[in-house]
């Protein structure tokens, strides 16, 4: 453990992750806590109503970047947490830390954006807070969020719930958001614009689950992209999780971004696409769903879980070759979530 907080303790990767086992799991313990999903499956009414709740907290920079912004952003976010678990989300909380010296034209902007988002996807923000910081104190804007959903009976998703021969579905491209915040960010120009993904995708798991009602897992591969979340899959089911890395869609811009740049697009921040686990049975009709869907037309079976290699994911090269796919260890883009 290291004596001082880091960047890249918030990055989603092994450092990330350590942090929070090591200085949070464990004093904070308790049944709902150490299910370590995107948001906890909590059964207050035995077995009435289970309900699924979710936090965040938003520190993107630009504020406004290409496909959306901020406001936006927390949104879909929380919606997806919740929406992770398999429930339906319904109401958010939103917390704004406010810098002195913000121009309200930009707050205003942001607001607005949010609530289109909750229309889109029909859920409602019906807590908040508001506190202001002197400035250079707060990067313009810092939102926080809370979500909270309701499970569908019959529903058990979870991190811990994959299974050898569980087919791995990716509902689309890869890398999208981080590379379209960084090209903003750095003032970078690309021959093709580069757009966030950022996107709610309850209604994409609402008919992934109609045509499926066995899925098994759903993550969102956020902050440390694909890489960080089947990792985090496979160490939490311990299995094992190989992947086709030709399989795997990725933007020819984004490819191309992150050539020049030096990243690997399996670990760059998407904020609008899921891993799907499922049983082989019903992998087909899941796929044919999320191709029914617009935010999931460009999903692919990108592999497969396996017992063998527990905690490990591997990956099949275009030469035949196979590759261990390593939790990112720290920050590669900063403030991009």
């Amino acid at each position: 453990m290291e004596d001082v907080i880091r960047l890249a303790h918030g990055a989603g990767g092994k450092m990330m992750n350590d942090l929070i086992r090591e200085m949070f799991a464990i004093p904070l313990d308790n049944p709902y806590l150490r299910q370590m999903a995107d948001s906890a499956v909590m059964d207050p009414t035995h077995g009435k109503c289970r309900l699924a709740v979710s936090t965040d907290s938003y520190t993107v920079r630009p504020l406004i970047f290409p496909g959306g912004d901020i406001g936006s952003l927390a949104v879909h976010g929380t919606v997806n947490d919740v929406a992770m678990s398999g429930a339906r989300p319904l109401w958010l909380t939103a917390a704004f830390i406010l810098e002195e010296g913000l121009p309200m034209a930009t707050l205003e902007r942001v607001v607005q954006s949010m609530a289109e988002a909750v229309w889109e996807a029909s859920v409602q923000i019906v807590a908040g807070d508001t506190k202001v910081v002197e400035r250079g104190h707060g990067d313009g804007i810092y939102i926080n969020t809370a979500g909270v959903g309701v499970v569908p009976d019959g529903v058990m998703i979870g991190p811990d719930r994959a299974r050898p021969g569980d087919v791995v579905l990716l509902s689309g491209t890869m890398g999208d958001h981080g590379i379209a915040v960084l090209s903003k960010r750095e003032g970078l120009a690309f021959e093709t614009d580069l757009l966030s993904d950022s996107a709610a995708l309850n209604g994409l798991v609402e008919s992934l689950l109609v045509a499926a009602p066995h899925v098994h897992c759903l993550r969102d591969p956020t902050r440390g992209g694909l890489a960080a979340a089947l990792n985090e899959l496979a160490q939490t089911s311990a299995v094992g999780i190989e992947i086709e890395e030709g399989q795997v869609p990725v933007r020819p811009a984004v490819a191309a971004a992150c050539e020049m740049m030096g990243f690997d697009p399996l670990t760059v921040a998407n904020e609008g696409k899921m891993v799907v686990l499922v049983p082989p049975n019903e992998s087909r009709a899941a796929l044919a769903a999320l191709h029914a869907h617009p935010l999931g037309r460009n999903a692919a079976r990108i592999g497969f879980v396996t017992e063998e290699h527990p905690g490990l994911v591997l990956a099949r090269t275009g030469i035949g070759g196979r590759r261990v796919v390593d939790m990112p260890l720290g920050e590669l883009l900063p403030r991009i979530c």
